[in-house]
Formats: structure tokens, sequence, C-alpha cells
């Protein structure tokens, strides 16, 4: 089984093919395997981390939202937040989802400051525009979630970037760059117990 993570570019789909021509991931300067898929999506003007493999059952016990894995993203907010906003967003924000309202799930906020080094977006944002950054750890992601959440107060995203899921980080990573991990290190920084012996006996080749 194959595992990579990747910085997901701004204006680029988490699928790698498109019905509408859009820019996927087989833009990217790497050949993967063609039975690999992203675990979760980022939208196509979200940037940051995402999770590659063909293990199934990562894909189960990574999504399932009864196991709360965490999610961190830095988002650039339209205006300056408040001391109040923030308390909303963690305390739970009504949004609307297609099944009708949902109340989001306590979470984590913090004001911080915008961050050093951050990579330059293609349609980068206007320096005349007042700005804040939170950074935001949520256990769930529903559909835009984080953009309804910060709207639903009153300070629209307008940029968001996943830096973690767990203790899977984008560190030093650039817009582009594709990292291979072994499986034991993705399930080790995922906090996830592998089903796997620790030292399974050989298994004949399968005749597909």
């Amino acid at each position: 089984m194959n595992y990579y993570i990747i910085y997901k570019p701004y204006k680029i789909i988490s699928q790698f093919t498109s019905s509408h021509k859009k820019k996927c991931l087989d833009s990217l300067n790497f050949i993967f395997p063609k039975d690999v898929y992203p675990l979760g999506r980022l939208d196509e003007n979200s940037e940051g981390l995402l999770i590659l493999t063909n293990d199934k059952s990562l894909n189960f016990k990574l999504l399932n939202p009864e196991f709360e894995h965490k999610r961190i993203y830095l988002v650039q907010l339209q205006g300056i937040v408040t001391p109040e906003a923030l308390k909303q967003i963690e305390a739970g924000v009504t949004i609307a989802l297609d099944a009708g309202e949902y109340n989001t799930k306590p979470c984590k906020v913090k004001q911080v400051r915008e961050p050093e080094n951050l990579p330059a977006r293609a349609h980068p944002v206007s320096e005349n525009l007042p700005t804040s950054w939170i950074e935001l750890t949520l256990t769930e992601g529903k559909y835009h979630q984080v953009r309804k959440m910060t709207a639903g107060v009153g300070f629209p995203c307008i940029r968001l970037i996943r830096i973690a899921i767990e203790d899977i980080r984008l560190e030093s990573m650039q817009p582009g760059d594709v990292r291979e991990l072994k499986r034991d290190a993705v399930y080790k920084k995922l906090r996830i117990i592998s089903d796997l012996p620790k030292n399974p006996s050989p298994r004949r080749e399968e005749r597909i």
C-alpha cells in the first residue's frame, strides 16, 4: 500500500480528473499509482495538507466522525476578528447543509499573527483590506464548514490553509510538494492502531 502527503495548491481540485476542465492532482509534478485517492477533500480555493493512499482501511478510520481526528487550519478572515466571535466559533455555530441546519461541535480557536514565509498565492489578497488570522482545530469536516462557520459570526474566510491532520503536518512543504510516508509512520502520526500484526506471516501471491 502507498501513502503520500501533498501540499494542495490553490485552484486545484482534490481529485485526479475533472469534467469541468479544472486543474486536478494529476497536474502536480509527480506520478502517483493509479489506485491512490485523497482521504477527504479540500475545496478548489483551499490549500494545504491532503493525504493520498490506496489503503481502504485507513479511509474508514480517518474519516469516521466517531474517532474525532483533529484537523488544524490557518484561516485569514476579512476584518479584525473579535473575542466574541472567537467564543461563538469555539462553542459551535449553526450552519446550513443540504440536509438542513447543523450545529457544529465545540472546537478550539485562537487568534494568531500572520504566518511568516507564507507561500504566495496565484490571486493574492489585497493589502488594503483589513484582515486577521486564526488557528482553528476541528474534529469534523462538513461541506465548506470552516467558511460557513466564520461567515456565520460575521468574518468571511478569504484564505484557508490546512496545516495538520493529527501529528501529520505541512512543516516546510510548499504548494505542489509531495512526500511518501511509510505505513507505520502514518498510523502512528494519525494516532490510529494498526490492524496488522507486528510480525505478519508471509502471504501467498494472489492472482486476480
